[in-house]
């Protein structure tokens, strides 16, 4: 046909001519089928309900007109039909062959498994609750942000999966239903009937309002003779509209309690459900939440911010922050390697949507790349195929969608777990350094401290040799280096200086009343190492016993007991132990030596006769013990001089001396001498045998004496 419009005509003309004449020939009479098919489906017959419905006696001449000309489009449809086909050539049945390859029965099916995604679900849960609660605020202003980011990111993850696995039950049902593998249920459940209820009752009340809207129409545009009856119908209907209502109220609230509190559904979507209602913090009060993944903000009570201890200065507080900084840290790793595994679990999940979804982008690009169809069933099969493809790629797409938005969230999620764990990680390398630094510190204070001690020490037993000071001295810088070192580790260990000066208080009232009798040793120690106290070496008489010090202690005093006569004492071999707290009770008095003196008063008496010279026994004996002092005056007088150099008193200088004194016996000359302690027993025994033998030798002294001799101590006790 073109190369005969070539021979007549020009060229442009010729091929305007024949595009003219082909579309005219092949296209136009296929767009006349259609468009009468459209018109006499969709739009006439329509039409044509609705005006004999709702105007039933005064329309019917309109409609009859209508019919007519559907009727005769019809007619001229069919014709022209005829005469296309009969002019089609014969190959044009080859896309028919092609078209029919695909259709919905070859669509793959999708290998779905329920408990794949029960399993993505009970993850995603268990996930959100670990990552908004298994994480501890350190008391950083930023820990506030974090945590409101996770709560939001956590229930968007949340609301985002129940969506996918509600479009999966769809899918899956979808899927069973096309393939005939749906089981028979028996019996509707109570779930289903009241959805079927709910949905009839909101059909009623569309059919309803729109028959009101209707009357409402035609009560405006009614003479008002017949407006009455109109008005009585839509009142009618009005009262059947606000019956249907409440119904559907009814029904509404039924449904609902039903689906919170009534029977379980088996099956995927019961085990959706009843996941659904153990979060309804995220998904609300019922599980039908999950269908909506925009994000919604969820009551949650925020955890209150612990107090940061990083900056009290306090070594303890700042142990204490950099373990919960750690903690944190520790925590933190553990819900990022949840979160990894989340999105593992969701991508295992979306891997064989993804490749269902592709395979239908495929089908769908390989049926619009065959070339045009011309007859009607085959355009009727590519609609159908189509439309399959269609509602095949928007179930995969309900489902798909949420999965890979949700993997998105989690990797939101864990940026911003690794940002939290940055920012806790960074301050606590703040913290691990001020810990090292106050640890250094403290270790030199107190390094300095025992070096000051050694010091100390060398110097007091290089320059004083008394063993007493020499002790003294050593007592006092245990003390000061004591004290010395409570007050570094206080400084290093307490922070708050106000709380403790409180506690102290406390704690000094309670040890005064608890410790009291300790307390008080402690304190009568400082009074015996005084001037006038005791030291290792002397002899006391406390409470009856009469003893050696062996050892001073801070609370209790050590003697070695002695026993015997005044004169002669010897070891028991026992140590007698006192609390240093008995030398401030009134009952118990201290006899000791004066420091720096080791002598005591020892005495001779002589009974003289009645007709005795006093005056010769007094020479003759005086004699006698001045002859046996003369062996330790020397000792005696270098004691005297330390007496002298250590008290601000007159002392006399030691030596014997005489008294005649009356007694019941009669005259009684004694003569009292000075002795060693150390050396007493030894020197009352010369003197005992000197005074023997001179009375033996000396006649006249033997004729003034009368009785036997006696030594005895000066002073009792």
């Amino acid at each position: 046909m073109c190369i005969a419009f070539r021979v007549i005509f020009p060229r442009r003309q010729a091929l305007r001519r024949c595009v003219f004449v082909t579309l005219t020939v092949d296209f136009i009479p296929q767009l006349a089928i259609r468009i009468v098919g459209l018109i006499s489906r969709k739009f006439a017959w329509r039409r044509m309900s609705e005006t004999i419905k709702h105007h039933p006696a005064a329309q019917l001449r309109v409609a009859s007109k209508w019919i007519g000309g559907i009727v005769a489009l019809s007619l001229i449809g069919v014709l022209v039909s005829r005469a296309q086909v009969s002019k089609q050539p014969q190959p044009l049945k080859a896309p028919s062959q092609q078209s029919s390859q695909i259709s919905p029965n070859t669509l793959p099916p999708i290998q779905l498994d329920d408990d794949d995604a029960l399993h993505h679900l009970n993850q995603v849960i268990s996930w959100y609750r670990r990552s908004t609660t298994g994480i501890q605020s350190v008391g950083m202003p930023s820990d506030a942000i974090y945590q409101d980011n996770t709560r939001s990111l956590g229930a968007q993850v949340v609301r985002l999966a129940f969506q996918s696995a509600k479009a999966e039950t769809t899918l899956i049902k979808a899927q069973e239903k096309a393939s005939g593998a749906t089981q028979a249920s028996g019996e509707t459940t109570q779930q289903q009937n009241l959805a079927q209820m709910q949905e009839k009752t909101s059909s009623r009340i569309d059919q309803l309002q729109s028959q009101i809207e209707s009357l409402n129409v035609q009560i405006t545009k009614t003479p008002g003779a017949r407006r009455p009856n109109l008005v009585s119908q839509r009142d009618a209907l009005q009262s059947q509209l606000e019956l249907q209502k409440a119904l559907l109220d009814a029904i509404q609230k039924m449904a609902s309690f039903v689906e919170t509190n009534g029977e379980i559904a088996g099956g995927l979507e019961g085990s959706v459900n009843q996941l659904g209602r153990s979060i309804p913090e995220v998904l609300g009060s019922s599980s039908s939440a999950s269908s909506s993944a925009s994000p919604q903000k969820t009551a949650v009570t925020p955890t209150p911010a612990k107090p940061s201890l990083a900056n009290s200065g306090g070594l303890i507080s700042e142990a204490m922050t950099l373990y919960d900084y750690m903690s944190a840290v520790h925590q933190i790793d553990d819900v990022i390697k949840a979160t990894d595994y989340t999105r593992d679990v969701a991508d295992h999940l979306r891997a064989p949507l993804r490749d269902a979804l592709r395979a239908t982008i495929q089908q769908s690009q390989q049926l619009a790349n065959q070339p045009p169809a011309t007859d009607p069933q085959q355009l009727l099969a590519e609609r159908q195929d189509f439309q399959e493809l269609t509602e095949r790629f928007k179930q995969l797409s309900s489902v798909l969608l949420p999965l890979s938005e949700e993997i998105v969230v989690l990797n939101d999620s864990k940026t911003n777990f690794d940002e939290w764990r940055n920012s806790i990680a960074r301050e606590s390398k703040y913290v691990l350094r001020s810990v090292l630094v106050r640890v250094f510190g403290i270790a030199l204070a107190l390094g300095l401290i025992l070096f000051l001690s050694e010091i100390w020490r060398r110097i007091t037993f290089r320059y004083i040799g008394d063993t007493r000071r020499r002790r003294q001295f050593l007592v006092l810088r245990r003390v000061v280096i004591g004290f010395l070192i409570v007050i570094v580790l206080t400084l290093g260990f307490v922070s708050e200086f106000s709380s403790l000066a409180t506690f102290a208080g406390f704690i000094t009232a309670g040890i005064a009343v608890g410790l009291q009798a300790l307390l008080l040793s402690v304190a009568a120690y400082f009074f015996i190492i005084g001037r006038y106290g005791i030291r290792v070496g002397d002899r006391i008489s406390v409470a009856g016993v009469t003893g050696d010090v062996v050892d001073i202690g801070l609370v209790r005093l050590y003697l070695m007991e002695l026993a015997g006569t005044g004169l002669d004492f010897y070891p028991t071999g026992r140590i007698v132990v006192f609390s240093n707290a008995v030398f401030f009770q009134s009952g118990t008095p201290l006899f000791k030596q004066i420091p720096g003196t080791e002598y005591a008063w020892h005495e001779v008496v002589v009974m003289i006769a009645p007709d005795g010279n006093h005056k010769a026994a007094q020479e003759k004996l005086m004699a006698v013990v001045n002859a046996v002092y003369s062996q330790y005056r020397e000792e005696i007088e270098r004691q005297h001089a330390a007496i002298e150099r250590r008290v601000d008193i007159q002392v006399e200088l030691p030596r014997p001396e005489a008294r005649l004194q009356f007694a019941d016996a009669g005259l009684e000359l004694l003569v009292r001498y000075p002795v060693e302690i150390r050396r007493a027993t030894d020197i009352d025994d010369e003197m005992t045998r000197k005074v023997l033998e001179l009375i033996e030798t000396d006649a006249a002294l033997k004729a003034a004496v009368s009785g036997t001799p006696k030594i005895r101590t000066a002073v009792k006790g």
